[in-house]
């Protein structure tokens, strides 16, 4: 769930309004008081949140917003995470949303932002790829970041929010998210930060270019995530993934990942120590499997449709219920 928008204009609903280099928290009726609502109805559905503070992409502002406010456009995107004084405006918004939230226990997890990479939707990168330098930007700022909310609230889970790819030097039939290297990401070696309490990874093979092969490929991809997984000790989930064909056969498709998921142990059985005030959470992770986008109807009209979206009427829902059902069997 989303925690954050960022704006340089105030038009609509909006949580970070930019003035030049001027940043505001906006804790008013069509800001904050927006996602205090949203929390207060999860609560009452008995939902549990993972809020991400940022964005890696433009969608709601996301990082480019504060260097271009701050520091001008045409930079690197990953200065987002080691500038100084970039770092600085990002510490304070995330001081203003999680100490607002330190005792609500609807919040599950905090996500340092989503999917961040060394590459933005505008900036650019030195080179087509990005370097094992700018890994360690990315690296370094998590982090910091992430020791940063740890200080400040002893309450919830903290994780990345990234697309899990791994750096793996060995080829996979030049298969990028296996060369997490050229994305600025590196999978376990940001799982073994101990400020992080668990894993996150998304999945979108056809996108990512595996059309083709891309249920066999996604078996593999949650197969090996499972397993570093279980080196690092910590728990681990797949936050997003989807397939944007429709009908039964996306059904069977899913639920090939499913039995996958399953058979794998991910998410399963990874409690964090016993002596561990985050232990009931670490549990609740281990019962967490998330679609990319759920959709729902009001008044006869579907919710938007990214191409991704599951409503009650697909054979999936259905077969997310049955999912859900075997993941707390397991425990």
């Amino acid at each position: 769930m989303g925690g954050f928008n960022e704006v340089t204009s105030p038009e609509g609903v909006y949580f970070h309004l930019w003035t030049g280099s001027t940043a505001t928290v906006n804790t008013g009726t069509d800001g904050l008081q927006r996602l205090d609502y949203l929390i207060s109805s999860a609560k009452s559905h008995g939902i549990k949140l993972l809020i991400t503070l940022t964005n890696n992409w433009s969608d709601f502002g996301g990082m480019d917003v504060y260097t271009v406010q701050l520091l001008g456009s045409g930079l690197p995107h990953d200065t987002f995470y080691t500038n100084p004084t970039v770092v600085a405006a990002y510490k304070a918004y995330v001081q203003a949303i999680v100490t607002r939230y330190l005792t609500e226990d609807t919040i599950m997890a905090w996500e340092l932002a989503n999917e961040p990479r060394c590459a933005g939707t505008s900036t650019y990168v030195f080179g087509r790829l990005c370097d094992m330098q700018q890994h360690r930007h990315h690296e370094l700022g998590c982090r910091e970041i992430s020791a940063y909310i740890k200080s400040l609230d002893p309450n919830h889970l903290v994780a990345i929010g990234d697309e899990g790819f791994i750096n793996d030097p060995i080829p996979h039939d030049n298969d990028d998210p296996y060369q997490g290297g050229g994305i600025g990401i590196d999978f376990e070696a940001n799982l073994a930060i101990d400020t992080l309490d668990f894993g996150i990874f998304h999945m979108y093979p056809d996108s990512w270019g595996e059309s083709g092969k891309d249920i066999a490929w996604g078996q593999q991809w949650i197969t090996d995530h499972a397993t570093i997984m279980t080196s690092a000790n910590k728990p681990a989930i797949m936050e997003e993934f989807g397939l944007t064909y429709t009908g039964t056969q996306r059904a069977d498709d899913y639920a090939t990942w499913y039995d996958t998921v399953i058979s794998t142990g991910l998410t399963g059985g990874f409690a964090l120590p016993l002596h561990s005030p985050f232990r009931l959470l670490a549990e609740r992770i281990s019962r967490l499997h998330l679609h990319r986008q759920a959709g729902s109807v009001f008044n006869g009209t579907e919710t938007p449709n990214d191409g991704y979206a599951i409503y009650p009427t697909n054979p999936v829902y259905t077969l997310l219920q049955q999912h859900t059902a075997a993941l707390k069997a397991r425990g």
